[in-house]
């Protein structure tokens, strides 16, 4: 009876008591008992140490990744001490252009390096060898929809690996990338308002306009609009 009255009015023998209860309660992640484990709750989700990085929750490589990994792109990043470079396993201009240079051009889409540099400096590289016109001309139909994906991107460095794309493409095909223009515009519209892209917008349509024939617009924000009732 004694044991009893010093256990429930003891000041010092309570407390003990209390933690050794909630040490044993407490869900531990070496348990040697897991039917001691409490059930996992909704919220244990959001907590990244319970997610396993390389389980069914983790995020499946791109397509352009899933390609690359495979050795599906025949070009490999070079480090540099200075500049980076490509090293291609064959020649260019001996690389079929359908479908190598759509995916390229998917890439421009990546956020990750080593696809970034790739996918960038591949598509310019491709389009600089002999012929390009002649191979890349019937690909428009699949790349314009791919360029305009990069320009409606939300990061700012996929839209301007898109806007440079789409000045070398414009530079190979000429007025053949005319008639698809009007698709990208609504893109370049909304972007024309970011200030930090004003100046290479700009000049972008004016590299347009030389590569693809004369067209007068006015200055600023009417650039676009006049740009698309000449295309339209």
């Amino acid at each position: 009876g004694s044991n009893v009255l010093r256990m429930s009015s003891g000041i010092q023998i309570k407390p003990k008591t209390a933690v050794q209860k909630s040490k044993t309660s407490s869900p531990l992640p070496c348990s040697p008992e897991p039917a001691l484990k409490p059930q996992p709750k909704p919220s244990d989700k959001l907590n990244p140490k319970t997610i396993d990085p390389f389980g069914a929750h983790s995020r499946p490589p791109s397509a352009f990744a899933a390609i690359y990994a495979k050795g599906g792109i025949p070009c490999r990043l070079v480090h540099g001490s200075v500049k980076h470079r490509l090293q291609w396993e064959c020649l260019p201009e001996t690389v079929p252009f359908d479908p190598l240079l759509v995916t390229l051009a998917e890439g421009l889409r990546e956020t990750k390096h080593p696809y970034t540099f790739v996918s960038k400096e591949g598509f310019k590289e491709l389009l600089m060898v002999e012929g390009a016109t002649e191979k890349a001309i019937p690909l428009l139909p699949r790349l314009v929809p791919v360029l305009k994906a990069a320009l409606a991107h939300l990061d700012d460095e996929v839209f301007g690996r898109g806007l440079d794309a789409l000045v070398q493409l414009s530079a190979v095909v000429g007025p053949s990338l005319n008639a698809h223009l009007k698709h990208l515009l609504t893109n370049l519209s909304r972007r024309l308002l970011d200030k930090k892209f004003r100046e290479k917008i700009t000049v972008a349509l004016q590299k347009l306009e030389q590569y693809g024939g004369k067209v007068s617009w006015p200055d600023d924000y009417s650039v676009i609009c006049t740009f698309e009732c000449n295309f339209a």
